[in-house]
Formats: structure tokens, C-alpha cells, sequence
């Protein structure tokens, strides 16, 4: 943990140098988010309720970051402090940094900092497609996770709980290499992992050391250092007049042991979402690659934060979504438990898949999942929800397939009012193990980037 620790200071350290050098840009920032506060925040009433809302939630440089933390660990707050500089005309360096706290005492925390290289041709205003390179570190420590045993056939009574610790440490670049109409580019990654699993004490079930052994759960008794690297190739083309947009990712990814090679393997995943607008105003929702996760400014040239407002505008969508993913390990290799995706409810990183179970229900090293989705806005930021799935989990590569498949159903509101958190009221049914209802808040800003993954 002090090892953990220390590498988070440092990069503190750093962010907290950089700071120092632009101190009269990052002083104006303080005095203008000062005034929109008095502005907005000084008398409560509900037609300044928005405002204010943007301004402690969104506001540049510090502001409330808050977010559901993960499944079973309750909502967390914290600070976040958000800052950009320009050094030049072309190059754009930005700086995150926030902590959260849950109300089960969860935890995360991390810095995030980004150079984006924006050059602008001399003649004209367009920025072309420009190259991201991101470093960061982060720790999160979760003390309620279920596990109910690795495959498709496991039972609700074999829960248990486990808690965990897991720091990464990485850099990753997105390179574009085709601008519109295809918007294709390359995605590359180096991080290092560091995990410690522990037991969960006081919860309904059993505490997973109590229950499993490394037979049942691999890499229980011990967790290597890992160096995870990944590489990747994504599309997001927008074709038929802005009618259909496509986010096609594919990656590779490579868990390499520290001193423990039975625990390394390789991960290939498939992720293929399409959105069907319904109409002219539908934004698209997907992560800006120049945001951290606590910005969620539009533009990646603007000397300040251009978060969106809230609207009123009738929005609505159509989504479709493909995702799968294979494990590969050469012969006496097993891949963590800890590291295994997840179906049902919503996994360690908040994503929903088979509402309708429980979350974490179906763990394995190979997933298929089928997702259809229909959304309209009801008022103003408020909008309902209705979705479909089908999936399922593997032991083996051969057993992903469209057979035995597991089916849930589920529908709610949500609430997605400017920059703000996305959020998400969900009852879902069908499955055949009862109704599960999900309250969600994304852990990132809307149109801030994403998180690294837990797994």
C-alpha cells in the first residue's frame, strides 16, 4: 500500500509543480468560478437551481465529483480539481485529479493528465484530428464484491463477498490515422496493476476465503504485480446523413505476471455499438477523447471550460450493441479471478449487462453479450429508458456462442442535464431469478473520458 500510495504523491507532486507555473491563468480560473457561484448559488430558488448545480458539480478549476462507485459500494463525493494550459499553439496540456469517498467507506482516487497535440493549419480555423497521449494513476478500494463461483451454471446461494484493492499506473495514446468519414485511430496502452484481494467480514453471506480455494478461485492466496499492455483499433463513422453512428472497437491486451507466470494471458474484445438517432438534436453520448473524467468541456481548443448547457430539446435514440470477449492462456495457465469480466447487474466498472440478475452473477474468462435499447426525452433533462439483453459467460472459447443463452428485460428513467452525471433509475425482470432495481450515477462526467478499467 505505501508503494501504492507514494506513486500517487508523486504524480500529486508533479501536477501540483505545473500548477505553480501557470498560477496567474489558474488564479483568473478560481475568480471566474467565484462569480458564477455568487451568481448562481448566492440566493436558492428553482430557477437558479440548474445553474448552481453546474457550477458545484461541473465547475472549473475544483468542483463536487460524485458517482456511484461501484456495485455494492454505494455513492461516493469527493473533490476534483480540473485545470488546462496552453504552452503554445500546438500543444494543449490538461490536468485532472479528484478523490471520492462511499458510504460503505469505499474509496478511489487519482490523477489524469493529458497532452493533446491541436495544431491548426496556417491559412485556416479547422483543427484536424489530433493525437492524445494520456498518463495517470489511480487507486480504488472496494469492500463489498460478490462472487458466486466461475461459468454459466453457478447458483445464487454459492455468494460470497470478497473486498479489494487495485492501483494502476499506465499511459496509453489514441493516434487518428483516417479523419471523416471513417474517423478511425490507434489505440495503445502500458499499465502496471497492482491488486490485493481480502476478505469481506459482516456481510449476508460468506466471506470468499471461507468459501473457495485457489481450485474454485484462482489467484486467491496471492496476486502478482501485472504489466498489462493493449493495443487497439477503433471506428466511429457517422453514416446516411448523420442517421446511424457507429463506435467499433477492437482490442488486444496482453497480462503479463510479475514472477508468477501462471497467471499471465492475453484478452481479445470485440465492442460494436451502433446509435440510431430518432432525431435531429440526439447529441452523441460517447466519451471525449481530449476530457478527463471530471471535465466535460466540448471543445479541445477552448482556453476555458465550455461545458454543455442543459436543454430542452426533444432527444431520442435507438442503440444496438455487440460485445465480445476471449481469454487465451498457453497450457497450465489460468486467468485471475479478479480479472474475469462479469454478467449481470452492472459490473466493477458500473456498466449495466443482464439487469435483471444480480450484479457480478456470471463471472468468467469469455463473455457474449447482445444489447437493443430505446430512449426519448420525457422533459427537459428527463428521459425514459427501455432495454433488452441477452448473454452469456464461458469457461472455454468454443462455448461462445448464440446457444443457452441468458435473457433480462428492463426499463426506468434517466437524467442527463448538461455536463452532470448521467443518471439511472432501472427496474429490470425476465431472467428467472427475480427483479433487481438499479440507481446509478456514472462515475464520470458527461462527455468525460473514461476511467482505466478494473479488469
Amino acid at each position: 500500500m505505501r508503494r501504492h500510495t507514494f506513486l500517487l504523491f508523486v504524480c500529486l507532486i508533479v501536477l501540483a509543480g505545473r500548477v505553480h507555473a501557470q498560477e496567474s491563468q489558474l488564479h483568473a480560473e478560481f475568480r471566474h468560478e467565484s462569480e458564477s457561484f455568487k451568481k448562481n448559488c448566492a440566493k436558492f430558488s428553482l430557477k437558479s437551481f440548474p445553474g448552481c448545480a453546474e457550477v458545484l458539480f461541473t465547475g472549473h478549476p475544483l468542483h463536487i465529483a460524485v458517482g456511484s462507485i461501484a456495485p455494492g459500494n454505494g455513492f461516493g463525493a469527493g473533490p476534483a480539481f480540473v485545470t488546462h494550459w496552453t504552452p503554445n499553439e500546438t500543444w494543449r496540456l490538461n490536468f485532472n485529479a479528484d478523490a471520492i469517498v462511499s458510504t460503505n467507506g469505499s474509496w478511489r482516487a487519482g490523477v489524469y493528465g493529458k497532452a493533446i497535440y491541436a495544431k491548426i493549419k496556417p491559412g485556416t480555423t479547422t483543427v484536424k484530428p489530433y493525437p492524445i497521449f494520456n498518463v495517470y494513476a489511480q487507486a480504488t478500494s472496494l469492500k463489498k464484491i460478490a462472487y458466486y463461483g466461475l461459468g454459466p451454471s453457478t447458483t445464487r446461494p454459492n455468494q460470497t463477498f470478497f473486498g479489494m484493492r487495485e492501483t494502476i499506473v499506465g499511459a496509453n495514446v489514441v493516434y487518428p490515422v483516417f479523419g471523416k468519414p471513417l474517423n478511425m485511430s490507434l489505440h495503445g496502452e502500458a499499465n502496471g496493476r497492482f491488486v490485493d484481494i481480502r476478505e469481506s467480514p459482516g456481510q449476508a453471506s460468506p466471506s470468499i476465503e471461507q468459501i473457495h480455494t485457489e481450485a474454485t478461485a484462482p489467484g486467491l492466496s496471492h496476486q502478482p504485480a501485472f504489466a498489462q499492455f493493449g493495443e487497439g483499433v477503433r471506428v466511429r463513422p457517422t453514416l446516411f446523413g448523420d442517421n446511424l453512428r457507429l463506435n467499433y472497437f477492437v482490442n488486444f491486451q496482453q497480462f503479463l505476471a510479475v514472477g508468477d507466470s501462471q497467471f499471465s494471458f492475453r484478452r481479445l474484445t470485440v465492442d460494436l455499438s451502433h446509435q440510431i438517432p430518432l432525431s435531429r438534436k440526439t447529441r452523441s453520448l460517447l466519451p471525449r477523447d481530449h476530457n478527463g473524467p471530471d471535465d466535460c468541456s466540448t471543445s479541445a481548443t477552448s482556453a476555458t471550460s465550455d461545458c454543455p448547457s442543459v436543454t430542452r430539446d426533444r432527444e431520442g435514440s435507438i442503440g444496438l450493441r455487440l460485445l465480445i470477449a476471449e481469454s487465451f492462456t498457453s497450457g497450465g495457465h489460468v486467468v485471475p479471478f479478479y480479472f474475469q469480466p462479469t454478467l449481470g447487474g452492472s459490473d466493477i466498472n458500473g456498466h449495466m449487462s443482464l439487469a435483471s440478475f444480480q450484479d457480478y452473477r456470471f463471472r468468467a474468462p469469455n463473455v457474449l453479450l447482445l444489447q437493443g435499447n430505446i430512449e426519448h426525452s420525457l422533459y427537459g433533462p428527463l428521459g425514459v429508458t427501455f432495454m433488452a439483453e441477452t448473454g452469456k459467460v464461458a469457461l472455454t472459447r468454443g462455448d461462445i456462442e448464440f446457444k443457452h443463452l441468458r435473457h433480462s428485460y428492463a426499463a426506468g428513467l434517466m437524467l442527463r442535464a448538461g455536463g452532470l452525471p448521467m443518471v439511472y433509475l432501472m427496474f429490470a425482470w425476465g431472467g428467472g431469478e427475480g427483479t433487481h432495481t438499479i440507481a446509478s450515477m456514472n462515475t464520470s462526467l458527461l462527455g468525460g473520458s473514461s476511467r482505466p478499467s478494473l479488469y
